[in-house]
This record gives structure tokens, C-alpha cells and sequence, in this order.
């Protein structure tokens, strides 16, 4: 079995949980520690599990709110940290310290397991050195994880075919950016082709990857300035074809509930 927590999603700190279960065993993935370890703790508890319950970190780029509090975090509980050889050098100061081994490289394209789980990173086109997003699987069900990337490039599209959930970003309105009060290079940014998708973008991806055996999309890392919830349910609604109410939505506090892929 597959499935899904997100911790909290957005630019306060970003963090999700995949459980994959095989018989007796149980492998458990951290993608991203933007959270502070107390405050990531804090939200383990809330859902059952304590920080020893993990297996691994994956770090998706070196943005502080995906990968701030990873050097804590990896000194704590000594478990594996995967990233790319960019995030690593982009991140050589943060890391500083932490054992070599403790540091694994991943790559596009290149799948590595971690006990019951099955892990496929894919490049994504971001303001980052080298960000990677990720493909979860359990040998039978499987998740894809993307949030921060400009557009959906075929490479996205191709990575993304036929998964059984999404945690998708939908960062933006089109409009409230364009009306936003913040600075005319950083709304250029967002927007821009390694930026952040917008509602509209996010559902032309969901258009692409949508197939029968979909039954799980959260919409996540929604700008909590110049989006809002129900703008992204709407837009996803109409690509799901069900009630907008009903599209799931990762809050930047309280996360998602679980969810089975």
C-alpha cells in the first residue's frame, strides 16, 4: 500500500510524508525539510509517527523553504539525505559538516530504492541549480510529487504518465499576481518559464496526465497572497469533472490528511 501525508506546503515551509507498505515492512520518505525539526516533529506526532519513523530524506532544490532545516534534521537522526549533485554544491555552506556518506546523489531518470519504496526523480524546469521533483511507487501504486517549476515540460508530462496520485502544485492566480503588491521583477519571476505554475497551468498538466486510474490530486504550494483555495479547486474541478468543494487542497499549516494512492 501507498500513501500520502503533506505536512505543509507553501513558502513557510514546505515537507511530505510517503508510506509504502510490503508485508511487515513499512519504508518511510521526508520529501523536503523546510520546517523547523520541533515544528516537523510536532506535526509527526500529530499524525502518529515520531521523526525515528522515517527512512530517508529527499531534497528537492536549495530553496530555503524545501531544504532550510535539512542540516539539523540530518544531524538528528543520522538517516540518508538524497539530492542532486546541483543542490548539493548550491547548498555546500547549509551542509557543511554532515558526514559524506550521509549525502546521496540522485539523478534524472535514475531509480533508487529505499526498502518498500520505489523512487524516480525527474528534472523540472525551476530557478534552481539542478531541481529534481519525484515519482513514489510501491511496485504496484504510484504518487507523483511536483511542486516548483515554471511550466510543464514534456519531460514533466512523460514522468508523470499514469500515476494513481498527484500532489500538484497550483501556486498562483494569474490575475491576483498581475495585481499583487509585489514588485514588478518578482511577480516577472514567478510567472515566468522557471517560476511557479499558475491554476491555469496546473490543470492544462492535470489535463495531460489525466487518465481512469487518477483517484488522488491535492492541490499544493498555493501562494497564500495571490491565490486562494477555491480559485484552485475551481480550476482543478473542471479538468476532474467533480464539485470544486471536493478537489483536496494542502494547507501551509496543517497539511493534508493521508491519503492512499
Amino acid at each position: 500500500m501507498l500513501r500520502f501525508k503533506n505536512l505543509g506546503s507553501g513558502s513557510a515551509g514546505n515537507a511530505t510524508l510517503v508510506e509504502a507498505r510490503d508485508g511487515q515492512q513499512v519504508s518511510r520518505l521526508l520529501i523536503d525539510c523546510g520546517l523547523r525539526v520541533s515544528e516537523l516533529r510536532r506535526r509527526l506526532q500529530a499524525a502518529g509517527l515520531e521523526l525515528s519513523d522515517l527512512d530517508g530524506l529527499f531534497v528537492t532544490h536549495e530553496h530555503s523553504d524545501h531544504v532550510g532545516h535539512t542540516h539539523r534534521f540530518a544531524q538528528e537522526t543520522g538517516l540518508p539525505v538524497w539530492m542532486s549533485e546541483g543542490t548539493r554544491l548550491a547548498c555546500q555552506a547549509e551542509l557543511w559538516g554532515l558526514p559524506s556518506g550521509q549525502l546521496q546523489t540522485a539523478r534524472d531518470g535514475v531509480t533508487f530504492a529505499l526498502g518498500a519504496l520505489a523512487l524516480h526523480p525527474f528534472t523540472v524546469p525551476h530557478d534552481a541549480r539542478e531541481p529534481l521533483q519525484l515519482r513514489c511507487s510501491d511496485g504496484d501504486r504510484s504518487l507523483g510529487v511536483l511542486t516548483d517549476l515554471g511550466h510543464a515540460s514534456a519531460h514533466v508530462v512523460q514522468a508523470l504518465q499514469g500515476c494513481h496520485a498527484l500532489l500538484l502544485e497550483a501556486n498562483h492566480d494569474v490575475g491576483m499576481l498581475s495585481r499583487s503588491s509585489y514588485p514588478a521583477f518578482l511577480r516577472q519571476r514567478i510567472a515566468g518559464p522557471l517560476g511557479h505554475l499558475s491554476n491555469v497551468d496546473a490543470a492544462a498538466l492535470l489535463q495531460a496526465v489525466h487518465h481512469p486510474g487518477l483517484s488522488c490530486v491535492v492541490a499544493a504550494h498555493l501562494s497564500e497572497r495571490n491565490n486562494t483555495p477555491s480559485l484552485a479547486q475551481a480550476a482543478f474541478s473542471a479538468v476532474l469533472g467533480c464539485l470544486a468543494e471536493d478537489v483536496l487542497v494542502a494547507d501551509p499549516q496543517t497539511g493534508s490528511d493521508w491519503h492512499t494512492a
